[in-house]
């Protein structure tokens, strides 16, 4: 590992679940931000928090990770855990070598548009979104009140999936309700993944030399979930994910956009409660529905590959669709300079990405298949010399954005 810079600061990552904690410890300074050379000194997870056999995952740099069993009856101790493998593997002396922590917090409501210091005004404000995110925010800030009480020297950060899209106008976040149902109980079009978005604009301006400002995009973050995002000149004016993750074109487990009469109808047919359509939608629909085969991406393709035409019809519908909001965002940006796709399925499954392009030849999209078919996990222009949008993959690397957020925070530097 290279020798870390004197005026470098550990900024440790926390992204925390019902049951689980993500963590990466990443050292950064305003030199190395510029210089893209930040350090990603390790990283794992916390698995089956609360659960028997809790387990730890991790590994120092890019080694091979390590896994170990751990004590973990919450968020408290798990962090220890990963403290103590933090010290045994020499990463960390103490843990006042940690001078910030940036949280992952899934919802901000419209109080939040940026990434904030924690204090005690905007810790109450978080909280006031729990009923927004309930099955999200209560968990993020688990994993604040343990890493505070365990760090009370480090600056705490957090960073919200839904600030990038605070920018969005009126006639793209409000639905058609009840205007007394926006007024009381701020029922709109949220957004997520908006780390992700922000950080694949400004990555791909540093690709171009160039700023956010000088372009319009459409961002494609597909993974288990799935969410598409029109930036126009560095900032977010529409966006598929709404008033939940739920919202938007067909993801993982989710079933996405679904008419509310059909809601409403499902809801009587099978005597369903709030609670259990909430979980049947999110968790049992998707791609693991369509294809009657699993989740994830790669194995619905494999099994199209053999013949299964359920999997056949999941990847069309998830392509189709798609293609379906890159043509309406490339109306609603007045047309579009680039296309990026990132994520685990944007990122590595150049056939979804050819399908998904040949539905936008109206539009003049054109491929480099050569080129597509070799890029994965790379930052790579894909598209054919006579294209009309330029297509990118360029990865993802939310941890990082958090870090940097975090950093500025601690610096009093504006985020961008």
């Amino acid at each position: 590992m290279k020798p870390i810079p004197s005026d470098s600061m550990n900024i440790l990552v926390l992204n925390c679940g019902s049951s689980s904690i993500k963590f990466q410890l990443i050292a950064t300074s305003p030199e190395q931000i510029a210089a893209r050379s930040d350090q990603r000194l390790a990283s794992g997870k916390v698995e089956r928090i609360g659960e028997p056999e809790p387990l730890l995952s991790a590994r120092v740099g890019t080694n091979q990770p390590e896994r170990k069993p751990v004590q973990a009856p919450n968020h408290g101790p798990a962090l220890d855990a990963v403290f103590a493998w933090l010290a045994a593997h020499g990463v960390l002396k103490n843990t006042d070598d940690i001078q910030g922590v940036g949280h992952r917090v899934v919802h901000g409501g419209e109080y939040f548009d940026r990434s904030v210091v924690i204090d005690d005004a905007a810790l109450l404000r978080i909280q006031a979104c729990n009923d927004l995110a309930p099955l999200h925010n209560p968990h993020n800030l688990e994993g604040y009140y343990a890493s505070r009480q365990r760090l009370p020297h480090a600056t705490h950060v957090a960073v919200f999936d839904t600030a990038f899209h605070q920018t969005l106008p009126p006639r793209a976040f409000l639905y058609g309700l009840p205007w007394a149902w926006y007024e009381n109980g701020r029922i709109r079009r949220y957004g997520f993944h908006g780390t992700s978005h922000r950080y694949v604009m400004h990555r791909y301006a540093q690709l171009r030399h160039s700023s956010p400002e000088a372009f319009k995009l459409i961002t494609c973050h597909f993974g288990n979930g799935c969410s598409l995002c029109a930036i126009a000149h560095g900032k977010s004016v529409d966006t598929s994910m709404g008033f939940t993750p739920l919202e938007g074109i067909v993801m993982g487990t989710r079933a996405a956009d679904v008419g509310p009469g059909a809601l409403l109808y499902i809801l009587r047919l099978f005597s369903l409660s709030p609670q259990n359509a909430e979980a049947e939608l999110n968790q049992k629909s998707g791609l693991l529905a369509l294809s009657g085969v699993s989740e994830d991406m790669r194995e619905i393709l494999q099994a199209m590959r053999e013949g299964n035409s359920r999997a056949g019809t999941a990847v069309e519908t998830f392509c189709y669709q798609a293609a379906k909001y890159i043509g309406a965002y490339s109306v609603a940006l007045g047309g579009a300079d680039t296309l990026i796709f990132t994520g685990g399925i944007g990122e590595n499954a150049a056939e979804i990405r050819s399908s998904i392009c040949r539905l936008l030849a109206p539009l003049g999209v054109e491929l480099d298949e050569t080129a597509n078919s070799a890029t994965v996990g790379a930052e790579k222009e894909i598209s054919g010399p006579h294209s009309r949008m330029s297509v990118w993959v360029v990865p993802t690397d939310e941890e990082l954005m958090i870090a940097h957020d975090t950093l500025r925070c601690l610096l009093g530097i504006p985020c961008p």
